[in-house]
């Protein structure tokens, strides 16, 4: 029999067909495990990276399951969690252990912004008690549900949430606080602006290098300068507006259309420049609760249909 040597056309549509109707199986829960990734993580950022990496493996080892998924919340969030916590192993970071020594109760009353709070929770807590604290008393799994999804038994739950409770109240308030950073000056991104807001595609494409990766998360993939031609920019430019920001301490392009009240996020972009040429370019275009979390960071509206794009 004559080998296969390509990804044939026919696997990759059907793999997106399957990935389209399992993002719809699921998305009643993609906002709660958003927040969950940022959370626990203790970044926007990072927990982005965990909600797309947990997104990818849910789909992907699907075809390693030889039983009904009949909890699809708790199917996503042990994925998450068990991303997260390999994640921190690999890191040398102590996992901690959610021992069953009880302690009186505390209830839990925050003197902080919960946002606030919520972020800070991963700097002051074990990987592992940060994630049972979130599951039990943000999310509002059992104890039961807990103890399976970070690989513990309900008491080691309930007295580490005890513990994290009382550790919690202690924060002090002050000590809360975002940090920002100065958005970095780089000729080649002012370059790739001026290009972008004056619809000038040659200008744009001679600042990537020919094997530039172009990503769209949950969008598209495009892995060199002839597939951009061929895929994303084959219609040219949006005709859009294009502005410098900082988002959670990091500089980024926001891509701005004009709405019926006002103007509105179309995208966000992020850039990685080595050697004079941009060798990654990476777009939040199909990024639902990036982009509204985004907005309410920035104190602006989100585009909310913007084709094949319909979040309304």
């Amino acid at each position: 029999m004559e080998q296969t040597l390509n990804i044939q056309d026919e696997i990759v549509n059907e793999t997106r067909k399957l990935k389209i109707e399992f993002e719809e199986i699921v998305k009643e829960y993609s906002l709660d495990l958003w927040n969950y990734c940022k959370y626990v993580t203790g970044s926007p950022w990072d927990g982005e990276d965990l909600y797309q990496e947990t997104m990818i493996k849910s789909f992907g080892l699907l075809p390693h399951r030889w039983s009904e998924i009949t909890d699809k919340k708790t199917y996503l969030f042990r994925m998450a969690t068990n991303t997260w916590l390999d994640q921190c192993r690999k890191l040398k970071r102590e996992i901690g252990a959610l021992e069953e020594n009880m302690e009186p109760v505390q209830e839990f009353t925050d003197s902080l912004h919960l946002e606030e709070m919520l972020i800070s929770l991963e700097s002051a807590l074990t990987p592992k008690q940060t994630a049972a604290f979130l599951l039990l008393d943000i999310f509002k799994f059992s104890a039961e549900e807990v103890a399976g999804i970070v690989r513990s038994t309900p008491g080691g739950v309930y007295a580490s949430v005890q513990r994290a409770r009382r550790r919690i109240a202690s924060i002090d308030d002050t000590s809360v606080e975002r940090k920002r950073e100065n958005m970095n000056s780089n000729s080649i991104i002012e370059a790739y602006l001026a290009a972008f807001n004056s619809g000038d595609l040659n200008g744009i494409l001679q600042l990537f290098s020919d094997q530039a990766q172009n990503e769209a998360f949950f969008g598209f993939q495009e892995y060199s300068k002839e597939e951009m031609l061929k895929g994303s920019l084959k219609f040219g430019l949006p005709g859009h507006k294009a502005i410098t920001k900082t988002l959670w301490g990091r500089p980024v392009i926001v891509v701005v259309a004009e709405g019926k009240e006002g103007p509105e996020i179309h995208d966000i972009q992020m850039q990685d420049v080595e050697n004079g040429k941009i060798v990654s370019h990476k777009s939040y275009f199909f990024r639902k609760e990036f982009i509204l979390a985004a907005a309410k960071e920035l104190n602006m509206r989100a585009q909310l249909v913007k084709p094949p794009v319909d979040w309304s």
